[in-house]
């Protein structure tokens, strides 16, 4: 496609342009001339529009509109509104990918655009690409292009690895992974699909498990599906040396949250020559340990210690922020157990309360006493050599987290990643497939500008193309609405030119 391009001259005369873009390079297809007037440059102007007509057949919407005449319009239909801008720049963004070289299944490319867009169920997602960018697919295509799509996996994972590397500097030496359910609007199980611990609070319903790695940023770079009914704990060491082994990796530190760390799992880390860094649940501690962290740890913001347990070295450290909270918190939860403890016949299973002698109820001063000891007090597990990386890098590396944590939120609210509606089990892979290439490209934009995605793709839809049907020569015109500044900046900042 041609464009028209100004720029200034060394006299300081504008310079009028006829440009195309091929690999993200500008290509000077034609110098008009230059103007130092605004009539002079609007006449360069019509001058390259004719030129890109001739060349390329490429009508100028601004010179169709001239011949069109104004008047004329009260003898037009209108035809409707397309979005085919942000249809441009989304390709634009998966071509970055290499996505378009991968294979030569359009319709794949188009159902992870249209998820950006405007995430739904596969029928509606076709009904979409129709309304919206008059694009036509035949549900039946989709499920006749399943096996090949559900191979595809591996050759997707390695183009956004190859430009995680290329744009965000990913030497694979840092990852930070956790564990989501996404559930089915079903009660059917089958072997993938299961009933299981569910964070979207539907243990009734079938899930599958999703592990995600992702780069510092939050940029996702893997994953892999597991049975709905798997414990979460359980999926660490498959995902983190499955990617250790596909890249070769020499030393690679993996970041995940408490609910990952076991002997098991602290034993099979080492064993497969991983560093990592595992939040610790400290009121799963011994009485005694707690008593001595309680002892050593000066309770002074940005003060940490280190100690040896069975799961590692325990990293220690204190805020002032996190005390308040915690405290608040015991107080409440001590309150609610002494009103409780007043009614007997009302009173159940909650924290700071326990069975008694004679089978009554009582507080549980212990527990009481082990809370007060860590308030404020948050620990990590790790085996990296304090000689190598200090107690605060380790802690500024597993809140780090928190990009993994947004990264889900933008597959779960804004890819709509979940509920799944597909009810056959080879569908799913495919399913999820397409919303990982969705989220990989939206994290991407939003690293890129700085904005969200979802203001990215409500900015981008303002540039609509209104198409009317001159009803005396039978002729179609498009008109395209005006690229605002705030688009512009997007284009930009993603690297491509309008």
């Amino acid at each position: 496609m041609y464009h028209i391009r100004t720029t200034k001259t060394a006299s300081s005369a504008t310079a009028v342009q006829v440009v195309r873009y091929e690999k993200r390079k500008m290509i000077i297809a034609a110098h008009i001339g230059s103007g130092r007037n605004d009539e002079e440059i609007s006449a360069l102007k019509k001058t390259a529009a004719r030129w890109i007509e001739k060349e390329s057949k490429q009508h100028s919407l601004f010179l169709e509109m001239e011949r069109t005449n104004f008047l004329l319009l009260n003898k037009c239909s209108y035809l409707g509104v397309r979005y085919s801008f942000i249809y441009e720049v989304l390709s634009h963004v998966l071509d970055h990918f290499g996505f378009h070289s991968l294979t030569d299944k359009k319709m794949l490319l188009d159902l992870v655009l249209i998820r950006i867009v405007e995430p739904a169920s596969k029928l509606r997602s076709f009904e979409l690409l129709e309304e919206m960018f008059s694009i036509h697919y035949r549900r039946q295509d989709f499920y006749r292009h399943l096996p090949e799509l559900c191979g595809l996996k591996e050759q997707i994972e390695s183009k956004v690895t190859v430009l995680a590397k290329k744009e965000f500097d990913f030497d694979f030496s840092l990852v930070f992974y956790d564990v989501t359910t996404l559930y089915f609007e079903s009660f059917r199980s089958d072997e993938l699909r299961k009933p299981g611990f569910s964070k979207d609070n539907k243990p009734q319903q079938p899930q599958v498990l999703i592990g995600l790695i992702v780069d510092s940023q939050g940029f996702p770079v893997a994953y892999d599906i597991f049975p709905g009914n798997k414990f979460e704990g359980h999926t660490l060491i498959p995902v983190i040396s499955a990617f250790k082994e596909k890249h070769a990796i020499d030393k690679l530190t993996v970041v995940a949250d408490a609910a990952m760390i076991s002997f098991a799992n602290v034993n099979a880390l080492k064993a497969k020559g991983l560093e990592y860094i595992v939040g610790a649940r400290l009121s799963n501690l011994p009485q005694k340990t707690i008593k001595k962290i309680d002892s050593i740890l000066e309770r002074k913001d940005g003060k940490s210690l280190r100690m040896e347990t069975g799961h590692g070295t325990l990293v220690c450290a204190f805020s002032s922020k996190r005390y308040r909270k915690d405290k608040s918190e015991m107080e409440k939860q001590i309150k609610k157990a002494k009103a409780l403890l007043k009614d007997p016949a009302r009173a159940k299973r909650i924290k700071f309360i326990k069975n008694g002698e004679k089978a009554t109820l009582e507080l549980n001063e212990k527990l009481i006493d082990k809370t007060k000891r860590i308030l404020g007090i948050k620990g990590y597990y790790t085996n990296l050599e304090e000689k190598n990386v200090d107690n605060k890098t380790i802690i500024e590396r597993y809140h780090d987290l928190w990009h993994i944590e947004q990264t889900f939120r933008i597959a779960k609210n804004d890819l709509e990643i979940r509920p799944i509606f597909h009810f056959k089990e080879h569908t799913v892979p495919v399913h999820i497939l397409i919303c990982f290439m969705a989220l990989a490209a939206s994290k991407y934009m939003e690293i890129k500008t700085g904005k969200s995605a979802r203001q990215i793709v409500k900015t981008l839809k303002n540039v609509t193309d209104v198409r009317i049907k001159n009803t005396i020569t039978g002729e179609e015109i498009t008109m395209r609405s005006e690229i605002t500044d705030d688009v512009r900046g997007i284009i930009s900042r993603l690297g491509l030119s309008y």
